[in-house]
């Protein structure tokens, strides 16, 4: 099964020094080796959001080209839209771009790797699965 990598996780990996031992960066390099990352445009564009230098920009932009973007549908921001008003509902706050990870995560059922406690708020009203890392 697939993995959505969250934003975090992916800037730990990608952005960090010294970070090898961390549980978050050897289960991605994990799911990598088994070809079981899921890349989805909002994730990238907030990984390549902020990057400081123009190469460094180019640089990670070919490195994330390897992974191709999952294809969102109407339906997909309507759900997230639901889970939204769900949320809210009971107290919980979150991104737009959370809850369409969260969306795509319950079309797709696809467990969330990620490094945000918000997840596990929105994991006791939705129905998504947080994937954890395994060497934890």
């Amino acid at each position: 099964m697939k993995v959505i990598v969250d934003t975090g996780v992916w800037s730990l990996a990608l952005r960090k020094a010294n970070v090898r031992h961390d549980p978050f960066v050897a289960e991605l390099e994990e799911l990598l080796k088994e070809g079981r990352v899921q890349m989805i445009g909002p994730i990238r564009q907030e990984i390549l959001s902020g990057v400081r230098s123009e190469k460094q920009f180019e640089m990670l932009r070919d490195r994330l080209r390897a992974f191709p973007d999952l294809i969102l549908e109407a339906s997909d921001y309507e759900t997230a839209a639901e889970f939204y008003n769900q949320c809210r509902e009971k107290g919980v706050q979150g991104s737009n771009t959370d809850y369409l990870i969260c969306a795509l995560s319950v079309r797709h059922k696809m467990s969330i790797l990620t490094l945000d406690k918000d997840f596990e708020h929105y994991r006791d009203i939705l129905a998504v699965t947080i994937h954890r890392p395994r060497s934890r």
